[in-house]
C-alpha cells in the first residue's frame, strides 16, 4: 500500500508529494496518475519526500527517475531511499 499526501505551500507556489508504504506493483501506477494530474509548473516545484517509504521497486526506481528528470527534487532520509535517490541524481547528498 502507498499513502500519497499532496502538501501546497501557498506562497512559494509548490507542492510537496509525502509518501508512505511501498512504492512497488500498483501503487507505482498511483503516483505516476498523481503526478501526470499536477500542472506542468506544479511539476518543477514539487519535492517528493520518501521519507516515509518502506520499499521500492525496479518500476518505482524508473518512475523516480523519470520523475527526477522532469523537475521534482527527490528527498530521502533512510538508508535504502538514500540510495536509490543517490544513484538516480549521481548525488552524495539525498537530503
Amino acid at each position: 500500500m502507498l499513502k500519497i499526501t499532496g502538501r501546497y505551500c501557498a506562497g512559494e507556489s509548490s507542492i510537496s508529494l509525502v509518501l508512505e508504504g511501498r512504492l512497488a506493483g500498483p501503487w507505482v501506477e498511483e503516483l505516476d496518475m498523481y503526478w501526470r494530474r499536477l500542472s506542468t509548473s506544479q511539476q518543477r516545484t514539487a519535492v517528493i519526500d520518501l521519507a516515509g517509504v518502506t520499499f521500492i521497486d525496479a518500476a518505482g526506481k524508473t518512475l523516480l527517475d523519470r520523475l527526477w528528470r522532469e523537475g521534482a527534487t527527490l528527498r530521502a532520509s533512510g538508508c535504502m531511499t538514500r540510495c536509490i535517490v543517490e544513484e538516480i541524481t549521481g548525488k552524495r547528498d539525498a537530503d
